[in-house]
């Protein structure tokens, strides 16, 4: 089916392995010959490590990813300086995060159909410029109710990223770099929630939450702009259609494949155990025994770290242990490090706060790296269900976990992501059966005959 029919992009001219047929004909002694048929392959311009423009490709989308969760979640390690400014519960903090990432949930399907047809590069460009300028605007936010609508505003502009990003990564990438180049992106998408959270939490404790927020925006301005003046053109972009019924029929055929729907679901529920985690720590960090000063817990977010290198590093997991196996080892990592974050000491939690994190990146670049790849059309259209999903868990987890915690303390936020990991193992296995299933159909459907 056409591209243009299913709102999908294709990739033109690189994917082809086709022979290039030469319809000339030569003569021997004055006789005509059949046409001479030339073998040799089209040469796939498509991007690969080390080659021409990889490099700056991939830096360009680093920086975006560090642009994006450094402004997405800005305000997360600032939740109990915002709390006592506006005389608010941690739940009522909670929604400026969950009201940004709510917001990238909502907008990430109509934003990757306008990059289906405006292109990949322009509507990334211009989520960014609309989400820095928001983010200069939030530090003066009179009230919690306005800063929770900059903060949803400032989520949906930012939903052209991350399904345009992997969009242009399928059609620009060549398939055996495809998950590095994903990997890529995710670190960066780990540094900025690293360098944001820990900037804010220095930042303020000297200055106050509102300088904090607003120094992320000054560093997004710089991330935006260079970006921009990196990322190379698109050469494999064809533009699709805004027609609705063609959205509404590729997106019923994403739903209705159970693979994807699986990589959803496991997106989304890592994305809880992450959200619930970090949006909380920092209450629990504040309070006795540990009583933390603002910087320090700031400080804590370094473990971001090690969500840079276990995402970079899921191409060569998947490779070792295979897709089921490197979901299982994420998800034990990541209850591991649940069940550590219980003890009273304060090296202790740390360590689980770096499984977690290791865990849930590893998870994360797996499951939707597997997205990219499974959909053969609108890739668009499948990353940004599967980035709607993750979201909708990031803002589950942030608004769960502090009710979880105002219930039951630090064990009840732990509960809740206990609870997400063992969805994440039980679909995880489903799927694990159902692909054996499916084996034994396909041998014994030549026996039949």
């Amino acid at each position: 089916m056409p591209s243009a029919s299913t709102g999908a992009s294709t990739t033109v001219g690189a994917a082809s392995s086709a022979p290039v047929l030469d319809s000339t004909s030569v003569s021997v002694r004055g006789v005509a010959s059949a046409p001479v048929v030339d073998a040799t392959p089209a040469v796939d311009t498509r991007m690969t490590p080390g080659g021409p423009g990889y490099r700056r490709m991939s830096f360009a989308l680093f920086l975006a990813g560090v642009a994006t969760f450094a402004l997405l979640y800005s305000t997360q390690a600032l939740l109990p300086l915002i709390s006592s400014d506006f005389g608010v519960t941690a739940s009522d903090a909670s929604w400026t995060v969950s009201a940004a990432t709510g917001g990238l949930a909502l907008f990430v399907l109509p934003m990757s159909a306008l990059s289906e047809r405006f292109g990949r590069r322009t509507v990334m460009t211009a989520s960014l410029a609309v989400a820095v300028t928001v983010g200069l605007l939030v530090p003066f936010a009179p009230s919690i109710g306005a800063l929770v609508v900059l903060r949803a505003i400032q989520g949906a502009a930012l939903a052209g990223l991350p399904a345009s990003a992997t969009a242009y990564l399928a059609e620009e990438v060549r398939p055996k770099a495809l998950i590095t180049a994903i990997g890529l992106f995710v670190a960066g998408n780990s540094v900025g929630g690293m360098s944001g959270r820990v900037i804010t939490g220095w930042v303020a404790q000297e200055w106050g939450w509102r300088v904090a927020v607003g120094t992320i925006g000054v560093i997004a301005v710089a991330c935006a702009v260079a970006f921009r003046l990196l990322l190379p053109a698109p050469r494999h972009f064809t533009p699709g259609s805004l027609r609705p019924r063609v959205l509404a029929r590729t997106v019923r055929e994403h739903l209705s494949n159970p693979l994807l729907c699986r990589l959803y679901a496991i997106g989304a529920l890592f994305m809880t155990v992450f959200g619930a985690v970090y949006t909380v720590i920092g209450y629990r960090l504040t309070e006795a025994p540990f009583s933390l000063p603002q910087g320090i817990i700031g400080s804590v977010f370094l473990v971001y770290l090690v969500g840079t290198v276990s995402a970079s590093t899921a191409g060569r997991l998947v490779a070792r242990l295979g897709r089921r196996g490197a979901l299982y080892l994420a998800g034990g990592t990541t209850t591991a490090g649940l069940l550590l974050s219980l003890a009273g000491s304060l090296p202790l939690v740390l360590l689980g706060l770096v499984l977690i994190t290791a865990g849930f990146f590893a998870g994360h670049a797996v499951a939707s790296s597997a997205v990219s790849h499974t959909a053969q059309t609108g890739r668009a259209q499948a990353s940004a269900l599967y980035q709607s999903a993750y979201y909708v868990g990031s803002s589950a987890g942030s608004t769960l976990g502090a009710v979880a915690f105002h219930a039951g303390g630090w064990t009840g936020t732990v509960a809740l992501g206990l609870l997400a990991v063992v969805g994440v193992v039980t679909i995880t296995v489903f799927g694990s059966h159902a692909a054996r299933l499916q084996s034994r159909r396909g041998n014994a459907a030549p026996a039949a005959h």
